[in-house]
Formats: C-alpha cells, sequence, structure tokens
C-alpha cells in the first residue's frame, strides 16, 4: 500500500469515526482526533515526495520534453511550469511580457471543509506545500456551476404557475398548468486584479507559484465573491443575487432575533420557491454575535472555547454552521444582511474558459524599480432562475 493509498483508507476511518464521536462517543472522538493528525502527517510525507519529484524535472533528471514542474497540480505551478523556459529572457528587459494559457482544474473544484478539518472531495491534487493558507468556503463554492461557448447566457426566470395538478374522475377534464417565464440574457463579466512584486520573484519560481496561489488567487476569489453577492451590472459587473429582481425578504427585529429571521428565511424559500435552502452568506460581526451568544446558565449555544457545547469534550467548532446550513462568514455582505438560500437549485455560475495569469514590468512605473505586475482574470455568468429561491434578511434598528 502506497502513502496514497494509505492516506484514503485512513481518511475513510476518521469520516466513520467522526459520525460515531457526533453520536456522543467520547472515545471515537479521541480516535478520531489522533487519525486526523496521522492524515496530515502523511500529507506532508507525499507533498515532500512530489516536491522532489518537481526539482527533478527542473534540473532535467527526467526526459526534457517533461514539464519542468512535473504534473501540474496548482494554478502557481500551471504559470511556473509555462514560464519556466522563458523566465531568462525576461528579465532586464523593458516592455517585457508573459502571457499563460488559461487554467482549468482537471477535477471538480468545488470543495467543503467540514467540522472535523477534513476536505470533502478529498484535495488528492493540490499542493499544500505552496499554499499558506488553508481554503475556506466562499460564495462562488455553494453555486453549481456549468461552462458556456459564448459570450452570454439565455435562460428562463420563473415567474409563477397558473393552474395546479388535481384529482379527476374517470372521463373529466384535465386541468390545465401554465408556467410562466420570462426569458432573459446576461452577459460575461470579467473578474481581474494584479499585484506587484520585486523582479527578485523571477528568480524563484516556487515563490512565484505560492504568491499566485496564496495572494493573487485568494485576492480574485475574494473579488468574485463580492460580485455574486453585490454587483450592479454596471460597468460590465455581474448582477448579484442581492440586487435580483423577485428575491424575498425578511426583517430580524433586532441582533437577537437574526438566527430566528434566518429560519424564517429558510421557510419562505420552501413555501415561495418550493425549494430546500441550503447555505446562508453572513458578515462576520453578525456570525459573532451569533456564535458568542449565550443562554441563562452562561453556557456558549455553539460550545465554548475549551469544549463543545454543553461541556461535550473533544469538539471545539471555530465556526459551526447554523441551522445545519453551509456557512459563508466574509466581509464581502454587508453588516446587518445576511443571505439565505437555495444556491444550488435557484441559480448556476457559469464560466468561459479558466484563470488566465500575465506579467510584465512595463506597468506604471514597474521597469524603473524592478518591479513586475502580475495579474489575473476569469470570465464569468451569473443565471438565477428562481429568485424566489433566495432571501435577503436584514436586522432593523
Amino acid at each position: 500500500m502506497n502513502l496514497i493509498e494509505k492516506r484514503d483508507e485512513l481518511t475513510k476511518l476518521a469520516r466513520e469515526l467522526v459520525e460515531a464521536a457526533k453520536g456522543g462517543d467520547p472515545e471515537a472522538a479521541k480516535a478520531a482526533e489522533e487519525m486526523i493528525a496521522e492524515i496530515q502527517e502523511l500529507n506532508q510525507r507525499i507533498q515532500s515526495v512530489k516536491a522532489a519529484s518537481g526539482l527533478l524535472d527542473q534540473i532535467g533528471a527526467d526526459d526534457e520534453a517533461k514539464p519542468r514542474m512535473g504534473g501540474v497540480k496548482s494554478l502557481g505551478a500551471h504559470v511556473v511550469s509555462n514560464v519556466a523556459d522563458r523566465i531568462d529572457g525576461f528579465k532586464g528587459v523593458t516592455g517585457a511580457s508573459l502571457t499563460v494559457p488559461e487554467f482549468k482544474a482537471a477535477t471538480d473544484p468545488h470543495v467543503t471543509v467540514g467540522t472535523d478539518g477534513t476536505f470533502s472531495p478529498a484535495m488528492l491534487d493540490v499542493d499544500t506545500s505552496i499554499v499558506s493558507t488553508v481554503p475556506r468556503l466562499t460564495v462562488t463554492d455553494l453555486f453549481t456551476t456549468g461552462t458556456i461557448a459564448g459570450q452570454a447566457v439565455t435562460y428562463f426566470v420563473e415567474s409563477g404557475v397558473e393552474g395546479a395538478f388535481k384529482a379527476v374522475a374517470e372521463g373529466g377534464q384535465k386541468p390545465q398548468i401554465k408556467y410562466n417565464y420570462t426569458r432573459k440574457m446576461d452577459g460575461l463579466s470579467k473578474i481581474a486584479g494584479f499585484i506587484k512584486e520585486s523582479d527578485e520573484i523571477l528568480e524563484d519560481l516556487e515563490f512565484l507559484a505560492s504568491e499566485i496561489n496564496a495572494r493573487l488567487l485568494q485576492d480574485l476569489d475574494l473579488a468574485e465573491e463580492a460580485q455574486l453577492l453585490n454587483g450592479d451590472g454596471t460597468g460590465g459587473s455581474l448582477v448579484g443575487v442581492l440586487n435580483r429582481s423577485g428575491i424575498q425578504t425578511e426583517t430580524a427585529t433586532a441582533s437577537a432575533d437574526l438566527a430566528d429571521a434566518i429560519y424564517r428565511g429558510v421557510t419562505k424559500i420552501s413555501t415561495g420557491a418550493h425549494l430546500s435552502a441550503d447555505a446562508v452568506v453572513m458578515h462576520p460581526t453578525d456570525y459573532e454575535s451569533l456564535r458568542l451568544a449565550k443562554d441563562q446558565n452562561n453556557q456558549y449555544y455553539g460550545g465554548g472555547y475549551f469544549t463543545g457545547a454543553y461541556g461535550q469534550l473533544n469538539n471545539v467548532v471555530l465556526m459551526p454552521p447554523l441551522w445545519g446550513l453551509s456557512t459563508v462568514v466574509t466581509p464581502s455582505i454587508a453588516e446587518g444582511t445576511a443571505l439565505v438560500g437555495a444556491f444550488k437549485t435557484a441559480a448556476m455560475l457559469y464560466r468561459k474558459g479558466g484563470v488566465r495569469v500575465d506579467m510584465t514590468n512595463s506597468h506604471d512605473t514597474d521597469f524603473a524599480y524592478n518591479l513586475v505586475t502580475v495579474r489575473a482574470e476569469k470570465r464569468a455568468a451569473l443565471a438565477v432562475r428562481r429568485p424566489a429561491g433566495f432571501v435577503k434578511v436584514t436586522v432593523g434598528a
């Protein structure tokens, strides 16, 4: 059994132990904690092997026709593998630019982080040795994703049903049912940004990869998240969910009523859109007010800083999900506002191509100050077919 097979087997066992721990088995919780630590150690060993393989490729130990970074496992590795052979001619030349082909993940990019700290699906192809932050669940992850070939997506927004199915007698007249739709077209929006680095970055390809994976890609994801929530449709931006006509609303009378208001939003999605809510998006300060809420016995509803809820051992969760929904805590949504939605079924996020990365030393005063501008961009369109599948919850004065 190789390292990856052993890690996968332990991951399967750890998940079974976590389920047993949720049922109140303290021994299972302890065993799961120890097994997760062993899995993390195996991940480090696996990454060490991958890093060593990549170095061999770079120094030409393998066939020269192979990519210098070995198998491409991340956006940063993709960029480095495409520019490594051209980087020497880039340094010290004014007006030089490098363009990298668009990067598309080989597998489904949607990743969720469980309360036990494990990833689903298992992140087998992510080189964590060059990623400096743990991926968090984002608004982008909540949507079902698709691809388009053109420059816009045309779809139909559901706006009600006339008539209904009913029981009829033998030979009786059957009821007519009419589904009302409004035709809508949303164009692709380009989401982009750049960072600046000293041109020494060109002499350290691993550092270049880590900066792209950690800083550039993280900032690009945050920009996309803000667009999906708050885009107003002007200047080439998306029309975000919160600015869509037809979404439902709910009001919390005060911050203490926020959790109840969110659940009322869940009910509105069931009754008003005939869908099931699957996620909620909240501002960090609003989530904090719920996370730190206590009962009359001074017990944290979500568990304390040393123990789980009501003294459960080995079950401390920093950010437990609210009402069992996938919970995204982000400053991209306004304080005092939460969004509850059936993200997977009421809307779809379309992409054209992948993430594109370009580098130049001719932007602004880059050449004079030995700087390199690294830009990343991607194109996306958001189709909200059933706006009533989302509820905007606001906290009253």
